[in-house]
């Protein structure tokens, strides 16, 4: 006779205090085995990979019994409860503060809850695979609706999760809710957006009928959509003052937030819609095994960052492209934010796409007060992925000319997504060997642009399809990408020098203050601009400053061509567009709804 299911861990949410953004918290522990029993907070989150010590937002900690008796708490570390003894039955109550709605922590008000859980709950150590259910106590007199992808239950306001790792992927949003849903083609899926905003229905409309073709084109790229659990696929979107720009992705849903209202900024939030949906493929189930399982003691370091995060960043702005919401000009214009952010930056001579990945519990919303030199050492894993995945796929439609980034994430999709089996960098350069049936070129590639420090020729591969890779201003003279600050008359430094620029190699760094330049004061950035305007680059030019510590000085710095970089059309460019071109540029950007070219 097989052993009967053991009591789920329950917890239940009210919200009395939510103009103080509070919400008050109980956890019922059933069916312990005796002896010492311990509960924590998260230290991290899924889609997070710094330490973020969640239990800073808790207090009033307190436990009882199985009659109700409160019983003794001791805390070993400042993430952890321990109750040494008891009757098998322990119930924790406490309260939450919350008042930063994003994709990592907690947005609590009388407008609305918005609950990352593991920001929210509090877990017993031991206890990973048992099930478990939600219960929300919602405020009378509000028409508050209830958007997550737990499992709603007969119950009221109930929910459940089959174990730990559910419940904790599993945000929650409660307010006074819009709707939208629809099925995808052929498929029992539903796809649905829950809404917090303030937005006309004529807004709400425009977002829904694109984020529609969004949907449709991120799942062309694979053939084929994801088994949601429980058939459905939530985001949960929240616009409005009261909360922080940011996207997380979950499994069977996303939080997409922005302190931007939805009218006029359709494009914009679905940029973010559209990076996160493609993660229901990307991350929730190509899984790097770095991250398998999730830590939530612990920060979560992966070297494939650069393919979870930064290919999906890729593929974002093409869905944006090839669903028609964003033009090709406007596509281009992205294009070229990410190739300057990649190609100005010294940090791709310091460590690999690889390595900066590695830095991503430094940098990840994570928290320090020291001064750093990541100006100079760290380049985001999201853009730098973002323009390896450009260079891998304008590499394979030129010398493959049938296979494209679709063809690869199609073959990653059926080897390790679809049976959800993590994969390694090893399984993906076997498989870009795979698809190629040329191990070489991937190996070659591997080895130069992820492991090694080489960049791509991005203006012979943008010009294959007719874009032109060229400097915005080659003729204005510049100081270089420096941060300045101006105020109080001055222009103060901000971040350290970027290496190899004017201000690096004359010895300038942060917080020193630019005086004058070739004799000219400089009071404001009109100031500095009206100065370098009366010059060229290889000019030779006195600068006087005064350093963070000390006198006044004088040096002389050359100046250089204005950095920046644009990608632009040919035709944009005045340059004659070829049949070649055209079509290489069809394929690429082209819907792959209708046609299913790939």
């Amino acid at each position: 006779m097989a052993a009967a299911a053991q009591q789920p861990i329950t917890y239940t949410l009210s919200f009395p205090n939510a103009v103080h953004h509070e919400a008050d918290i109980k956890v019922v522990f059933a069916e312990l085995p005796a002896g010492l029993f311990s509960v924590r907070m998260a230290r991290s989150s899924p889609g997070r990979y710094a330490l973020h010590e969640f239990a800073k937002n808790i207090y009033k900690v307190k436990a009882y019994n199985s009659v109700g008796q409160e019983i003794t708490l001791t805390r070993p570390n400042p993430h952890q409860w321990d109750i040494p003894s008891h009757d098998g039955t322990v119930t924790i109550t406490y309260t939450l503060f919350g008042d930063r709605a994003d994709g990592t922590y907690n947005g609590i008000s009388e407008e609305h809850v918005h609950l990352n859980m593991p920001a929210t709950l509090m877990y017993g150590l031991g206890l990973d695979n048992r099930a478990r259910l939600v219960q929300f106590n919602l405020p009378a007199g509000k028409n508050w609706q209830i958007a997550t992808q737990l499992k709603k239950e007969t119950t009221p306001n109930t929910y459940t999760a089959p174990h730990l790792q559910y419940l904790m992927d599993s945000p929650v949003e409660i307010s006074d809710l819009k709707f939208s849903e629809w099925q995808l083609p052929a498929q029992n899926k539903t796809i649905r957006i829950a809404l917090h905003t303030q937005a006309g229905d004529k807004a709400f409309a425009d977002y829904t009928t694109k984020a529609k073709k969004v949907v449709a084109e991120a799942g062309a790229v694979f053939g084929q959509f994801p088994d949601y659990d429980f058939n459905s696929y939530t985001f949960l979107a929240c616009y409005g003052p009261q909360a922080v720009g940011d996207g997380m992705e979950h499994r069977n849903s996303t939080f997409i937030t922005s302190s931007q209202p939805l009218e006029n900024n359709v494009n914009t939030h679905l940029s973010t819609f559209s990076h996160e949906y493609f993660h229901s493929w990307n991350v929730e189930r190509i899984r790097p095994k770095s991250l398998e399982p999730f830590n939530y003691a612990e920060a979560n370091m992966s070297g494939e960052l650069w393919f979870a995060e930064g290919f999906t960043n890729y593929y974002g702005d093409l869905v944006l492209c090839r669903s028609g919401v964003n033009t090709v000009t406007e596509y281009a214009q992205n294009i070229s934010a990410e190739l300057n952010h990649v190609l100005n930056s010294p940090g791709h001579q310091y460590f690999s796409p690889v390595q900066m990945s590695y830095q991503a519990p430094f940098v990840d919303a994570a928290q320090s007060i020291d001064p750093v030199n990541r100006v100079n050492t760290y380049i985001s894993y999201y853009p730098f992925g973002s323009v390896i995945g450009l260079a891998l796929d304008l590499t394979l439609r030129t010398r493959f000319k049938i296979i494209t980034l679709d063809t690869y994430m199609q073959a990653i999709w059926r080897k390790h997504g679809q049976p959800e089996i993590p994969y390694t960098l090893t399984d993906l350069e076997n498989i870009l060997g795979s698809v190629t049936r040329d191990p070489e070129f991937a190996q070659a590639f591997f080895q130069q642009h992820i492991y090694g420090l080489k960049l791509a020729d991005y203006k012979f591969l943008l010009a294959q399809a007719g874009f032109l890779l060229r400097p915005v201003n080659p003729n204005k003279a510049s100081l270089g990408l420096t941060l300045l600050n101006f105020r109080n008359n001055a222009a103060v430094i901000q971040t350290g020098t970027l290496v190899g620029s004017p201000l690096y190699q004359a010895g300038l760094d942060r917080e020193d203050v630019i005086q004058t330049i070739a004799g000219k004061k400089i009071n404001s950035y009109n100031d500095l601009a009206a100065a370098l305007a009366a010059h060229k680059p290889g000019d030779r030019v006195n600068i006087t400053y005064t350093p963070r510590v000390g006198a006044s000085k004088e040096t002389i710095v050359t100046l250089i061509p204005d950095p920046q970089l644009e990608a632009v059309p040919y035709e944009t460019a005045g340059l004659p567009l070829t049949k070649q071109m055209k079509a290489f540029r069809a394929s690429w950007l082209s819907s792959k709804v209708k046609s299913g070219r790939k």
